[in-house]
């Protein structure tokens, strides 16, 4: 019961800074900044106090076998990650931004486990080494996924194995950040869904005007929507962690 009193604090303190940003940033072109060093310092800072006991992290640079699941990712996550690609060399944003168009061609309305069949790498794993172009704004889907066992990825990858040891620390604190950040945005009255990232980017990185419309209410991103629970469960579910 602890834990989840600890839990409960800890959306609800994230939920009130996410807010106060909001209200602060309304409209203003620093809004996404703002948003997402609060998501990500946020996680950190959880992290360091959610140690996991056991096995130490498996992860590191060079290791992508998980870069074939689905991500998903807020509006914040995916203008923030556009915003980066725009700011790259432009030789490498058309190398990449090619790669996600043929990534979502691929696997646009594929779930979960038809995306890991397919073995379809992440577009944003662009070189050899395994290393992600898009590592420093990377999505909280991709923060929040972390493995105690290499060797285990790799038999789950080859669908040899179900399980993986995954980092309870992660995935938990993950969930709380994001869900905080949807419901700080549903208050707000921005579009607070879950996108699928490759599809949600080519909408933003195809439509020039697509953070300005976001941040007037519009939801750009709605076609890339992903629904594996539905929008009025996720509303009655946040409505009951800031009140209960």
């Amino acid at each position: 019961m602890a834990h989840d009193d600890d839990n409960l604090r800890f959306f609800r303190a994230r939920h009130a800074a996410f807010a106060q940003i909001l209200d602060a940033h309304n409209d203003d072109e620093a809004l996404l900044a703002h948003l997402l060093d609060e998501a990500f310092d946020g996680f950190d800072q959880a992290l360091q106090a959610r140690t996991d006991t056991g096995a130490p992290l498996a992860c590191d640079r060079g290791c992508a076998t998980c870069c074939t699941l689905r991500v998903t990712a807020t509006a914040p996550e995916v203008l923030h990650v556009a915003r980066h690609l725009m700011a790259c060399d432009p030789a490498v944003c058309r190398r990449v931004v090619q790669r996600i168009a043929e990534a979502d061609a691929r696997t646009r309305f594929e779930g979960e486990a038809q995306r890991v069949a397919q073995h379809s790498p992440c577009p944003f794993v662009v070189d050899d080494d395994g290393a992600c172009v898009i590592y420093p704004v990377r999505p909280l889907a991709c923060r929040g996924h972390a493995s105690h066992d290499r060797h285990a990825c790799s038999l789950a990858a080859c669908g040899q194995v179900d399980d993986i040891p995954y980092s309870v620390a992660h995935r938990m604190v993950r969930s709380l950040v994001q869900n905080a950040l949807q419901a700080a945005l549903r208050d707000a009255g921005y579009a607070w869904g879950a996108y699928e990232l490759n599809h949600a980017l080519m909408l933003a990185m195809s439509q020039p005007g697509s953070e300005a419309a976001w941040r007037a209410g519009e939801d750009v991103f709605a076609d890339a929507q992903i629904d594996d629970v539905s929008p009025a469960e996720m509303a009655s579910t946040f409505d009951w962690l800031k009140g209960a």
